[in-house]
């Protein structure tokens, strides 16, 4: 069973570097799942341990916060932030500063990819209407959903991972990965603005837009779940607990049926980190990830110091993604120093921005812009994105050397 599970391993890895298998319809999350199927099928994680290989404080959390997430939906609050967007009086450069702006802030406290999921048609449909180029926009509203998600510990998947992981509180969090968080937002704005200032420099028509009420009430649960999860992320309680207990909350509707608000989950997500939690469990008990971790600190690599940290995180957010990635670092690397998790945290969702495939987000608002009759392709993101990437990921390590929290070397 060695060699089929280490050969399970790789092909998972593989597949979630390419994102498909050719002549099939499988995507990463049906690569990992039938990946974890054969595993359970054949036997190399005894059924006894395959449950126990799944970290389901994790994927409460995750799912609670998609809850949550869904419920700012429910209230037309995204609809509304695309319309006010694209209805905003100014320049384009302006409309540009909203968008970087409202996707940061969301994305801090919400998750990221529900976030642009959301607000991209609404946006299309807005700045069409508006004759205006959407794709500096949608570089921006992905860019900067990536950059806003690093700073908080709930602002993406791999964050919610790793705070689980390395139990790091919620304020020191947003204190060591806020402020280089800002920087990436106005990096964000700045680059952009530059990589497409001859299409930013076209005024914007006028438009009859879409009038985007919010329903007050489901807005209202909203904020008040929003603060009670933080606060209650700020006490020793259970973070999965705590977010369970508001996702129950929210269920408890007279007007949102229980099978459309369970709607607003990404069971894809919640899968793809089961499915991986349980391919990285077999492939520890083959012994090889204990021998390359033992391989890598005698060589003064593993990645507990910048200059291994950040190459590595940039290289494996944009191959197999920065999800995968982090599953598979905290899988096989025993007692990381904290320094390291905040580290792995920022530069892993800075990374992303990189190329169209680092980051989940990047995909849904290249997918989402389709479906809306808008191109927004690899080069039209790598316009912007990998200086983007490049400027923040130098900002982050400065920050992260100079303050203390890991070494040079």
């Amino acid at each position: 069973m060695f060699y089929f599970t280490t050969a399970v391993f790789v092909l998972t890895y593989v597949g979630m570097a390419s994102g498909w298998v050719p002549g099939l319809k499988l995507d990463r999350t049906g690569i990992a799942l039938l990946a974890a199927i054969a595993l359970f099928a054949l036997g190399p994680l005894p059924r006894s341990d395959f449950l126990g290989a799944v970290n389901f404080p994790t994927l409460a959390i995750l799912f609670g916060l998609m809850i949550l997430a869904g419920q700012f939906g429910f209230a037309g609050f995204y609809d509304w932030c695309a319309a006010r967007i694209a209805a905003a009086a100014g320049r384009p450069a302006q409309f540009l500063a909203l968008t970087v702006l409202i996707s940061g802030l969301l994305s801090a406290l919400l998750a990221n990819d529900i976030v642009v999921f959301a607000i991209t048609p609404m946006l299309c449909e807005g700045l069409r209407r508006r004759r205006l180029d959407p794709r500096p926009f949608l570089a921006a509203l992905a860019g900067a959903a990536n950059a806003g998600s690093a700073a908080t510990v709930i602002g993406n998947p791999q964050n919610i991972l790793i705070g689980q992981f390395g139990r790091l509180g919620f304020w020191h969090f947003l204190a060591v990965c806020g402020p280089p968080a800002v920087a990436a937002l106005l990096l964000t704005y700045g680059i952009v603005a530059i990589a497409w200032r001859a299409t930013l420099r076209q005024p914007a028509a006028d438009a009859v837009l879409p009038a985007i009420t919010l329903d007050r009430w489901q807005m209202g649960k909203s904020l008040i779940a929003t603060l009670a999860l933080i606060a209650l992320f700020s006490t020793p309680a259970p973070r999965d607990v705590a977010a369970l207990a508001i996702a129950a909350a929210l269920l408890i509707s007279r007007r949102i049926p229980t099978r459309q608000a369970l709607a607003a989950v990404d069971w894809n997500l919640i899968l793809l980190f089961a499915a991986l939690f349980v391919v990285n469990a077999a492939f520890s008990r083959t012994g090889l990830p204990a021998l390359a971790v033992a391989a890598a600190d005698r060589h003064g690599l593993l990645p507990d110091h910048l200059s291994v940290l950040a190459p590595l995180s940039a290289v494996l957010s944009n191959t197999i993604g920065n999800v995968p990635a982090v599953i598979l670092l905290l899988s096989h690397w025993p007692h990381p120093p904290q320094g390291a998790l905040y580290g792995l945290a920022l530069l892993s969702t800075l990374a992303g921005n990189l190329f169209l495939v680092g980051s989940i987000a990047n995909l849904i608002v290249a997918e989402r812009a389709a479906q809306n009759g808008v191109s927004f392709g690899f080069a039209d993101h790598a316009r912007a994105g990998v200086p983007m990437a490049l400027a923040s990921l130098a900002l982050a390590a400065i920050w992260l050397g100079y303050g203390g929290w890991l070494p040079w070397r």
